[in-house]
């Protein structure tokens, strides 16, 4: 019957995929529905993961909406054209920073368009720069203390009296994802160079496309802001600092308030409601636009899909989960790269952090994975840029008309499979390192 379940649960994330966008969450409930009838009892709906994620895309679509990306994406201008032989290290830097901030990946969408001006300006292949970006943007949201992911698993260590908290989970995850994206970084920015492979000049189908007109030209032009712009930015990084400060203070650890009113959890959820109030307020943007804003689109976006594959990934692991004690609970305790290839092979089906995290992390906690492992594998659930069906590389590949970035004849040969790999395998290695050292 498992064989059965597996097969059923493969054939509706292909069916999602072939879908996509909110195609992928549809899928994913009627693959339920099909293991119901083979006898799997659904799990538990993610709705915990989906309400963390809706208060955030609430507040950074506020932000939006009242200018505070676009005073980001100029920040980020700025950066990049002062620095731009350093373009293939601080591109990640900059996306893996304002993805930890924001917990979203979509604030770090919108500085792409900007580091493909800058390749252009000064004759660099946008190709690396772009992959290693959306890599760090990725691993960004397992680093977010504010991610769904984050707050999820800490909660489920936690409850689980695991000897793990809040405070030793982001001290594991943001130091390891960031050392792993600034190596990769590192390393392909000289590789390329060595190699002479970095310049633009030296692409055929460029040169084809430049004298045939199809390459926009650059244009540095500043978004003009709101009033209210810094202002928003400040708010919504104020309400990240009381988060985190305050699901510090009542962690296990730290203890100065024991008997707290608000788990992290709701101190997150009103906060950051908060936050988007006082954002429409004190800098007077307009909550009817926030509907119809990028990042609250692509959001809820997520949220549907999220509601689908995790609740799809959840039902099988739950169903199945003495099987997998019985036949795979030995190997994947032994092994800690088995289980983290696992992770890594699952979360590319599942297309969310969070959603990997609820679907694979709870079972895995259940049949005996010792929770450091499971803490070192989490950045593992960021191999979404496997498939070159997520939407983030299909972005970076039509933002990219130089013709740098493509997603090749062949499924898996993209410019974003090896550097993510690298990135995401080094996040790991670096975080089993301090698993050893924080508790």
């Amino acid at each position: 019957m498992i064989l059965a379940q597996f097969l059923v649960f493969i054939l509706f994330i292909i069916i999602g995929a072939r879908l996509g966008g909110i195609g992928v969450a549809f899928a994913g409930g009627a693959g339920v529905a099909v293991l119901s009838l083979l006898g799997a009892t659904p799990g538990d709906l993610p709705m915990q993961v989906i309400v963390f994620i809706m208060v955030v895309i609430y507040a950074s679509s506020a932000m939006q909406v009242a200018g505070g990306l676009d005073y980001l994406v100029n920040l980020t201008d700025r950066l990049l054209r002062a620095h731009p032989k350093y373009l293939a290290l601080l591109a990640p830097l900059v996306t893996y920073l304002l993805t930890l901030s924001a917990s979203t990946g979509q604030v770090s969408f919108a500085t792409m368009p900007v580091i493909v001006e800058v390749a252009k300006e000064n004759n660099i292949r946008p190709t690396r720069s772009l992959s290693v970006a959306v890599a760090g943007s990725l691993l960004g949201i397992t680093a977010s203390p504010i991610s769904a992911a984050v707050v999820f698993l800490s909660t489920q260590l936690e409850k689980g009296r695991t000897g793990w908290t809040f405070i030793d989970l982001i001290l594991v995850s943001i130091p390891a994802t960031f050392l792993g994206t600034m190596a990769t970084a590192a390393f392909f920015m000289v590789w390329d160079k060595a190699r002479g492979n970095d310049r633009l000049d030296a692409v055929p189908e460029y040169q084809r496309r430049l004298k045939a007109g199809e390459i926009t030209p650059s244009k540095h032009e500043p978004r003009e802001l709101r009033k209210g712009a810094r202002l928003s930015v400040l708010i919504f990084v104020l309400a990240l600092v009381i988060v985190l400060v305050y699901s510090i203070l009542i962690s296990e650890k730290v203890g100065v308030i024991s008997n707290p009113i608000m788990d992290a959890g709701q101190c997150r959820i009103s906060i950051m409601l908060a936050a988007a109030g006082a954002i429409l307020v004190c800098c007077q943007a307009d909550p009817k636009k926030i509907p119809g804003s990028s990042i609250f689109k692509t959001g809820m976006n997520a949220c549907a899909c999220i509601l689908g594959v995790a609740w799809l990934g959840t039902t099988f692991m739950t169903a199945n989960q003495a099987w997998i004690k019985t036949h795979l609970g030995d190997t994947l305790t032994s092994m800690p790269w088995i289980f983290a290839i696992l992770v890594i092979i699952a979360s590319s089906l599942l297309y969310s952090q969070a959603a990997s995290t609820k679907a694979l992390f709870p079972t895995a906690l259940a049949i005996g994975v010792s929770p450091a492992m499971v803490v070192a594998c989490f950045p593992a659930t960021s191999a979404l840029f496997i498939l070159p069906t997520y939407p983030t590389l299909t972005a970076a590949v039509d933002l990219d008309d130089t013709g740098t970035t493509r997603l090749g004849t062949k499924f898996f040969d993209h410019p974003f499979l090896v550097p993510g790999l690298m990135a995401t395998a080094l996040s790991v290695v670096f975080a089993f390192a301090l698993t050893s050292v924080v508790v």
